[in-house]
């Protein structure tokens, strides 16, 4: 008899290995990062200490968050056989992650990266914490060239989300603008087994370098179903342009049996908790965009309530997301390579995970094409 066990399409609801990194509580609308609401971590601490969390395993005390900084910050440089081609990269293609998977995967060979398989524990580590370090720089440093302008070296003494604005828009952000940012950046760091961590998973149970994982990991998340969701959100809010056009987008786009982009998650039964957050954050501005955002999200939930009965449609991260980095000074072009940046962080937490077990990730389909004999014929 076949132990061959048949799950759910797409693996919905099939918990394939266990974690300590964190959960999302679907039902509860709740998520956390190794047992700490991610929401009140976004509100309340650092990139710095919610990545170390992440990363190590605690929240960082006074001392070790000192150490952490001046370990992290020399990171951010990129390494001269990166930033001598990252124009010709540029040049190659005008789209952010395209850039961001080639560079990282130059990057990772010239690093010389070992095998996670044969790396001990505080290599892993530091290779962990190198690939984040780098990631802002190489998208603020693609977005300046791609603009004709000068790419600007990162500065250690700044923290991750305040430098990577500057790096990006060229000056030194308003706190209120690089507070928003981070919020963001840590509520999005990581978020369940979602396909572009899962993706790191399995590249991770090869025991293939950590470079080669967060590249598998950004071609997932450049799929318009994942990670590229912010910027369309808000072409939606563009495009309707003011409320009283809201209710018939939404009607003609269901009409046509089109998605609605920045509404419905596949795991939220409720409230997306990052959406609320995010939506606190756009309200201290005064801001157009964002009163908006808010009479359309109201328009958009009743509307969909109407037309989709019993199903829980409200906005997700990825509705205000864009709406809050518009207004803290981010082109909607950067806002899918800014929630990279944050979740390279969650991506290489969940790689040194799954490098400590030493089961490849290795499942099974299920055949439904000709039958052997027919196809031999």
């Amino acid at each position: 008899m076949s132990d061959t066990i048949t799950v759910p399409r797409g693996l919905a609801g099939v918990e394939v290995t266990d974690t300590e990194i964190g959960d999302v509580l679907g039902e509860e609308g709740f998520y956390h990062y190794r047992g700490l609401s991610a929401v009140d971590l976004a509100t309340t601490r650092s990139f710095e200490e919610v990545w170390h969390l992440l990363a190590v395993g605690h929240l960082p005390t006074d001392a070790e968050i000192e150490s952490f900084l001046r370990r992290v910050g020399p990171l951010r440089v990129l390494p001269a056989v990166v930033s001598d081609v990252l124009p010709a990269i540029c040049a190659a293609t005008s789209e952010p992650l395209q850039v961001l998977r080639t560079a990282l995967s130059l990057w990772g060979s010239a690093s010389g990266q070992a095998p996670l398989y044969d790396s001990p524990e505080d290599e892993r580590l530091q290779s962990a914490l190198a690939v984040a370090s780098v990631t802002p720089t190489i998208v603020a440093a693609a977005h300046r060239l791609q603009k004709g302008l000068e790419p600007l070296d990162p500065d250690p003494a700044l923290g991750l989300a305040e430098d990577y604005l500057r790096m990006v828009t060229g000056r030194v952000p308003e706190p209120r603008d690089a507070r928003a940012v981070e919020s963001y950046l840590v509520s999005t760091m990581d978020h369940g087994f979602n396909a572009s961590t899962f993706t790191a998973r399995v590249v991770a149970s090869t025991g293939a370098d950590l470079a080669a994982c967060v590249v598998a990991a950004l071609g997932s998340f450049s799929g318009p179903k994942h990670g590229g969701a912010p910027s369309r959100a808000l072409e939606a809010l563009d495009e309707i342009g003011s409320a009283d056009r809201a209710e018939g987008y939404v009607r003609d786009h269901l009409l046509r049996g089109e998605r609605i982009m920045g509404f419905g998650h596949a795991v939220y039964r409720t409230r997306d908790p990052r959406s609320e957050m995010l939506r606190g954050i756009a309200q201290r501005y005064d801001h157009p965009l964002v009163d908006l955002a808010v009479q359309v999200e109201e328009i958009f939930e009743r509307t969909l309530a109407e037309l989709k009965p019993g199903r829980e449609l409200h906005a997700n991260v990825e509705f205000y997301a864009g709406v809050v980095m518009k207004v803290a000074g981010l082109e909607p072009a950067m806002f899918t390579p800014t929630f990279c940046v944050a979740r390279m962080v969650g991506w290489t937490a969940n790689i040194l995970e799954q490098a400590r077990d030493t089961k490849i990730i290795r499942p099974s389909a299920r055949y439904v094409g000709p039958s052997p004999a027919l196809a031999a014929t």
